[in-house]
C-alpha cells in the first residue's frame, strides 16, 4: 500500500464512520448495496493512486450486450465506456444518492441504455440498475421504451423522497426517415433501487428531434416536477418546450412551447431552477443564426404560476467559449461549451457557470461565474473561478452547500506534458464565501484523456455533477481509467472532507478577475461559430448546411 493509498482509506473509514453514527442517531434503515433492481453487490476496486481525495467507482462492468438494441446501428460503439453523469441527494434521507449515466457510449451519438446507481450510506457503497429507457435495458412498446438508444441522463428527488429519472431516447439519424425521439420519465418510490416503466411526454418521428432535457423537483412541494428541453424542427427552428407534473408524478401534463427563439435559432441546454416560494427560472443557452454566422448567449425566463405563464427573456452573458483540444495534436475534446452549470442557494440567489474565453481576451476558455439575487432579473458581470490562466479549463458543475459555500468543479489540462500520444488531465474544485475570493484544490489526476470514447470530441460528457452532504462537496464525476482497453471510463464519487489534510494539493486563494475590456475580434467572433457548429453537428450532423 502506498502512502496515497493510506491517506485514501483512512479518510474513507473515518468518514464512513461518521455517517453511520448520524445515522444510527437518526434511525435510518442501512441498506446494503447488494440490495434489489438488479444491481451488483461486489465491492468496487479502491480508488485511482493519483486522486488527491477519496473516491468511490460508482459504475460497475457493463451487462449490455452488442446488438441489444435489436436493429443494424451505424458508428463505433465503446462498450464499457461510461460517460455524462449526474447525481441527486435525497431530501427525507440525504445519504441516499442516485446517480445516473450513459452506459456504452455510441460515437455518433447516445449510448446503449443509461444506468442508475443508488446509495444508501453517503456514497460509499452503491446498487445500480436501469430504468427501460431503450431496448437494451427492457424498453419495448408496451412500456414506452421501445427506442434504440438513450442519452442525456438527469435525475431529481422530491422532498418526499420519490426520484425522478429522465431521458431522451432516440432511434435512427436525427431527421432521417423512420427517426423517432422520445423525452421519458421513470419514478422511483424505494430511493433509486427500482424504477416504474416511463412515462413518454413527448414523442416525434422524423419531422422533429427533442434535445437536451433536464428535471427538476420543487424542493419544499413534492406535487411539482418540471421537465424541460429543446424541440428541433426540420424548419431549423429549436423552441423550449416544456412538461410538468402537479400530483407528484401521478399524471403529466401535455408538453408544451414557452419559448420561441425565432426563426432559424434554438435554445438548448435549459434547466429549472426552483426560488424560495415555489417561482421558477428557466435558464438556456440561445443559438441565434443571422447570415449563417452563429453566435450564442446565456438567457433566462421566469415563472411565478409554477409555468403557466412566462417572462419575456432576459440576457445573462454572451457566451464566447473556444472549447478545448489537445494542444498538441488539435484533437478536439467534446465539452461543454455551448452550456452551462445551474444552481441555487438557500436564499434564492441563482448561480451560473460556464465556459467562456473572455477573460483571455479570446485565447483559452476559463470558467466563468455569474449570479442573480432577484430572481434572475439581473445578473452580476461575469467572473473568472479556475486558477490557471495558461490552459483551458472546461466542463464545469456548479453547487452551494447549506452553509452558503460555493463550489465549481472542472477539468484543465496544466499538468500536460509534451508526449502527443497522452494527455494529462485533472479535476478541480473552486470554493468561495462570497464568489469573489477563491480557493482551488485539487480532485484527481492526471488521468490520460486520450483513452476517452471519440464521440466527435473526447467525450467524458456534455456535463458532470456536484452535490454536497453536511460539510462535504461530493464531485460525482468521470474519469479515463489506467486498467483493460475496453473499460476506458468510469464513474466516480469524490469526498472533499479530504480538503483539509496536508496530503491534498492545493493552489492557495485568490481573487476571482472580471473580464478587462475587450473587443470580439472577427477571429475569435469566428472560432466561436466554429465551435458552436462543431458542437451541433454532434447533435444533427447538417445543422450548418441547413441555416445556409
Amino acid at each position: 500500500m502506498t502512502g496515497t493509498d493510506r491517506v485514501i482509506g483512512e479518510a474513507v473509514t473515518s468518514r464512513l464512520g461518521r455517517q453511520l453514527t448520524i445515522r444510527a442517531l437518526l434511525s435510518i434503515p442501512l441498506i446494503s448495496c447488494g440490495g434489489g433492481g438488479g444491481g451488483g453487490g461486489s465491492a468496487p476496486p479502491p480508488p485511482p493512486p493519483f486522486s488527491s481525495v477519496p473516491l468511490v467507482r460508482v459504475s460497475q462492468g457493463s451487462t449490455l450486450m452488442a446488438g441489444c438494441n435489436g436493429a443494424p446501428q451505424t458508428g463505433s460503439l465503446y462498450l464499457d465506456a461510461e460517460v455524462e453523469p449526474y447525481v441527486a441527494i435525497n431530501p427525507s434521507n440525504p445519504t441516499n444518492l442516485i446517480g445516473a449515466w450513459q452506459q456504452d457510449r455510441w460515437s455518433n451519438g447516445g449510448a446503449q441504455g443509461l444506468m442508475l446507481g443508488a446509495s444508501f450510506d453517503g456514497g460509499n457503497s452503491w446498487s445500480v440498475t436501469s430504468a427501460p429507457f431503450s431496448r437494451c435495458t427492457g424498453g419495448n412498446a408496451g412500456n414506452g421504451g421501445d427506442l434504440e438508444r438513450a442519452t442525456d441522463p438527469w435525475v431529481a428527488i422530491s422532498p418526499n423522497g420519490i426520484a425522478y429519472a429522465m431521458s431522451l431516447s432516440f432511434s435512427g439519424a436525427t431527421f432521417a426517415p423512420g427517426s423517432a425521439s422520445a423525452m421519458l420519465v421513470a419514478r422511483s418510490i424505494d430511493g433509486g433501487l427500482t424504477w416504474s416503466p416511463p412515462v413518454t411526454l413527448i414523442q416525434d418521428g422524423a419531422q422533429f428531434f427533442n434535445d437536451k432535457c433536464s428535471i427538476t423537483a420543487d424542493p419544499v412541494d413534492a406535487r411539482f416536477v418540471y421537465a424541460v428541453w429543446d424541440r428541433l424542427t426540420v424548419a431549423e427552428d429549436g423552441p423550449t418546450w416544456f412538461a410538468r407534473t402537479v400530483d407528484g408524478g401521478a399524471s403529466w401534463q401535455p408538453a408544451r412551447n414557452i419559448y420561441d427563439p425565432g426563426p432559424g435559432n434554438q435554445t438548448i441546454g435549459n434547466q429549472i431552477a426552483v426560488l424560495p416560494g415555489g417561482s421558477i427560472v428557466n435558464v438556456f443557452t440561445q443559438i441565434d443564426v443571422v447570415a449563417g454566422r452563429a453566435s450564442a448567449s446565456i438567457r433566462a425566463i421566469g415563472s411565478a404560476d409554477h409555468g403557466d405563464t412566462w417572462s419575456g427573456p432576459v440576457t445573462v452573458a454572451d457566451l464566447l467559449a473556444l472549447g478545448a483540444a489537445d494542444p498538441d495534436t488539435g484533437t478536439a475534446v467534446r465539452d461543454g461549451s455551448i452550456l452551462f452549470a445551474v444552481d441555487v442557494d438557500g436564499s434564492g440567489g441563482i448561480y451560473l457557470a460556464w465556459q467562456d474565453a473572455r477573460f483571455s481576451g479570446g485565447q483559452r476558455d476559463a470558467i466563468a461565474l455569474s449570479r442573480s439575487l432577484d430572481g434572475g432579473i439581473s445578473w452580476s458581470a461575469p467572473v473568472r473561478v479556475s486558477a490557471a490562466t495558461t490552459t483551458p479549463a472546461f466542463t464545469p458543475s456548479v453547487h452551494i452547500r447549506d452553509d452558503g459555500i460555493i463550489g465549481v468543479t472542472y477539468y484543465d489540462f496544466r499538468n500536460n506534458t509534451v508526449d502527443p500520444a497522452t494527455l494529462p488531465t485533472d479535476y478541480w474544485i473552486a470554493t468561495s464565501t462570497d464568489a469573489l475570493n477563491w480557493s482551488e484544490s485539487h480532485l484527481s489526476g492526471s488521468f490520460d484523456l486520450d483513452r476517452a470514447p471519440d464521440a466527435g470530441g473526447l467525450f467524458l460528457g456534455d456535463y458532470q455533477a456536484l452535490t454536497s452532504l453536511g460539510s462535504d462537496f461530493l464531485p460525482f464525476f468521470v474519469q479515463t481509467t489506467m486498467t483493460a482497453v475496453g473499460n476506458r471510463t468510469d464513474v466516480y464519487i469524490g469526498f472533499s472532507d479530504a480538503l483539509s489534510s496536508a496530503a491534498v494539493v492545493k493552489t492557495g486563494e485568490y481573487a476571482a478577475l472580471t473580464a478587462a475590456p475587450y473587443l470580439v475580434t472577427p477571429e475569435w467572433r469566428q472560432r466561436v461559430h466554429d465551435r458552436i457548429v462543431h458542437r451541433l453537428r454532434q447533435r444533427v450532423p447538417d445543422w450548418a448546411e441547413r441555416r445556409e
